[in-house]
């Protein structure tokens, strides 16, 4: 599931997959309909992966609230994007139960579940794509556990020891600017 050429655009109500660079924006084509358009520079263009939701943790990517949801709904299409604010909500508390209930407004609900559901109807997100995104977040974790563990077992390095070493000699013209003295004799009056 490569959300990177997904494109969301402001005033059209589809989700558009990026066909070709214009000279004057680009050429997108509907996910729903199959018809080709462009989109200008001046539109407002957000790429699906740039889109995350506010949580007590910080951002959640929008890829992993379709994996929850996936999850949640076992590969199947989820409540109506238009149904009531209390069922979209608890179905956000299911799927992200620590989202931000002040920042998060049902309008984001909707079209979060408007998007999940055109990804599942046009198969854009299958159980394969889900264990793909799983094992990549368990090679992660286990590349973060392990720079964490050889940090932990690096041995400090001994500041004194090491200044000491890397100092230069002091010799009386390097003393004598530092004592802001002249360092030349005829330089006195």
């Amino acid at each position: 599931m490569d959300l990177k050429d997904i494109l969301s655009i402001s005033g059209y109500p589809d989700l558009y997959k990026l066909v070709a660079q214009a000279r004057t924006g680009i050429i997108v084509e509907s996910i729903v309909t199959k018809k080709r358009m462009q989109a200008y520079a001046s539109s407002r263009i957000s790429s699906l992966e740039d889109i995350a939701i506010y949580a007590e943790e910080g951002e959640v990517p929008l890829k992993k609230i379709f994996i929850s949801l996936f999850k949640k709904e076992e590969g199947k299409k989820t409540i109506k994007y238009n149904s009531s604010s209390n069922e979209l909500k608890g179905l956000f508390a299911e799927v992200l139960p620590t989202y931000d209930k002040e920042k998060v407004y049902v309008s984001d609900m909707k079209r979060i579940i408007k998007w999940y559901n055109l990804f599942i109807h046009n198969d854009l997100i299958t159980q394969k794509d889900i264990e793909e995104e799983e094992k990549k977040v368990a090679e992660e974790l286990e590349k973060q556990k392990a720079e964490k563990e050889k940090s932990e077992n690096s041995e400090p390095v001994n500041e004194e020891t090491n200044n000491a070493e890397n100092s230069e000699p002091v010799n009386e013209e390097t003393k004598n600017a530092e004592n802001n003295e002249p360092v030349n004799e005829e330089i006195k009056n």
